[in-house]
């Protein structure tokens, strides 16, 4: 299954111990969802955090763990979700000349954003996804998810934080959330017995569509 997380701060205010704790507590809340294994990756230039909770399906060495970078080191990934055509592009990326360290779906990702680019590799990918995304380059975070929407992905500001995650518990473990309910969201969840996308039942939380 896998769970994701991850933060910016607009004013760095932290430092890389303080954003590694909120990180590991993210994720730590989301344990059951990937009891295997547990990283966090931090920006050297900004309060920006991404972790991940890993439930070892597809390479289960430590060539699969996340987050991960990839070869050129210009993005970096947490990846909850299953490429169901991973070896078809492995394949593909083998041909373009790719090398690959493991034989993880999540390499696969990252070997395609270098050589098609983010748009025209999702585009490629057939399966169930919710994806975060950093372009260290351009400084770009990209979050993705399947066209189904299998996998959840919510995200949003809370004070000059940008949060987001697989499920709200992680995001509460953040110091900025604040929980405020939405009284529309709750009008929809009395209506339908629960709240659709793109709605969370907090203020300033949206759930990707």
């Amino acid at each position: 299954m896998c769970g994701i997380a991850g933060y910016f701060k607009i004013n760095n205010e932290r430092c890389k111990g303080e954003i590694a704790t909120i990180a590991n507590e993210m994720a730590d809340a989301m344990i059951h969802r990937g009891p295997d294994n547990n990283g966090v990756w931090i920006s050297e230039e900004m309060e920006l955090a991404f972790a991940h909770r890993r439930l070892s399906i597809i390479d289960l060495s430590d060539n699969g763990n996340q987050p991960m970078y990839s070869e050129n080191k210009r993005y970096v990934i947490v990846y909850n979700g299953e490429i169901y055509n991973h070896c078809e592009l492995r394949r593909e990326l083998l041909s373009c000349g790719k090398v690959f360290r493991g034989h993880s779906d999540t390499e696969v990702i990252l070997s395609g954003c270098e050589e098609w680019g983010i748009e025209q590799t999702i585009s490629k990918c057939v399966g169930m996804f919710a994806i975060a995304l950093w372009d260290v380059n351009d400084r770009e975070l990209y979050l993705i998810r399947d066209r189904m929407g299998e996998k959840p992905l919510y995200y949003g500001w809370q004070k000059n934080a940008f949060i987001f995650s697989s499920e709200l518990k992680a995001m509460k473990k953040h110091p900025d959330f604040q929980g405020d309910i939405d009284r529309n969201s709750l009008s929809l969840y009395f209506r339908y017995n629960y709240i659709p996308a793109p709605y969370s039942i907090y203020k300033g939380i949206l759930h990707l569509q």
